[in-house]
């Protein structure tokens, strides 16, 4: 998205140096992510915002969108592999070819609201994954979590209103986008916390708020909105949560998915700049699904 951009190339690098360097490489598969096409893209988003989209990609430099989210020659077919990644997990996860997936993706997606990419997201990658699930695989109920610092005001858009999902998420408040607090629909179980929060904030959160809903919901599927951007490390924002945390969270979510689903756990990578704390919150994230 241009020289000194959060959102840059380099996230995806460390994540993958430090599985290498943690030995834990070795003990995932991994899947190249097709493209998605306008009919996934389509069930989220109106074909207008797909055409604004595929007409804003340049032939050459960077085109903005707004003053954080920018276009260069290759962003168009990255913003699709990104929300193909969805599909393809949920394909692998719905066939019992794997357990559960990781999508380390980028551009994020949470932010993508149905007509309006903002907060360095072009297509909401989740809600494309999830609306999948339902709409070809035929699940009547699933959940998505996302711990990101940022609300997912892009997947709350999408899915406000309708009962087959429920959505979990924390989030610094006040903070961008600014929203999410105020009188959420009833499937929304948003948690605002206020700057300077850690672990004990987050935890309560998730145990008194997250799984009571959760349990009650019975989800066919969990989405993961992955975003380690709350790290106290990570000055995007004033949360300060450790890699303990964001495993214990997981482990959360992994055991409800053996109870509820078969198992079946999307994770999809969405903020975290700095790139230290997000290779390792993300190989805790990992260790947590897998196991290890």
């Amino acid at each position: 998205m241009g020289a000194h951009h959060p959102e840059c190339p380099q996230r995806l690098t460390a994540i993958n140096d430090h599985l290498i360097a943690q030995g834990l490489d070795a003990y995932f598969v991994y899947y190249d992510a097709p493209l998605a096409t306008d009919e996934q893209l389509l069930r989220v988003h109106p074909a207008g915002h797909v055409e604004r989209i595929r007409g804003a990609s340049p032939e050459l430099g960077i085109v903005h969108l707004d003053p954080d989210t920018a276009m260069n020659p290759h962003t168009w077919q990255a913003a699709l592999r990104s929300a193909g990644a969805g599909v393809l997990a949920v394909d692998l996860v719905m066939k019992g070819e794997v357990e559960n997936a990781f999508c380390a993706i980028r551009p994020p997606g949470h932010h993508a609201e149905r007509s309006n990419p903002m907060g360095f997201c072009f297509f909401n990658n989740i809600a494309v994954a999830a609306r999948h699930a339902l709409e070809v695989h035929g699940l009547e109920r699933v959940a998505i979590i996302d711990f990101d610092v940022h609300h997912g005001n892009g997947t709350e858009d999408a899915f406000a209103g309708d009962e087959r999902v429920l959505m979990c998420s924390i989030f610094q408040h006040p903070f961008y986008p600014y929203c999410g607090a105020d009188k959420p629909a009833a499937n929304m179980c948003n948690v605002p916390l206020p700057s300077g929060s850690g672990g004990d904030e987050f935890r309560g959160a998730v145990q008194d708020l997250w799984l009571p809903r959760l349990h009650q919901f019975k989800p066919q599927m969990i989405f993961i909105s992955a975003g380690f951007d709350g790290h106290y490390e990570d000055d995007m924002g004033g949360l300060k949560l450790l890699e303990k945390d964001y495993a214990w969270c997981t482990e959360q979510m992994r055991l409800l998915a053996a109870q509820h689903c078969g198992k079946r756990v999307v994770s999809m990578l969405e903020g975290g700049y700095v790139m230290s704390s997000l290779a390792r919150s993300v190989g805790a994230h990992l260790r947590a699904l897998a196991q290890l």
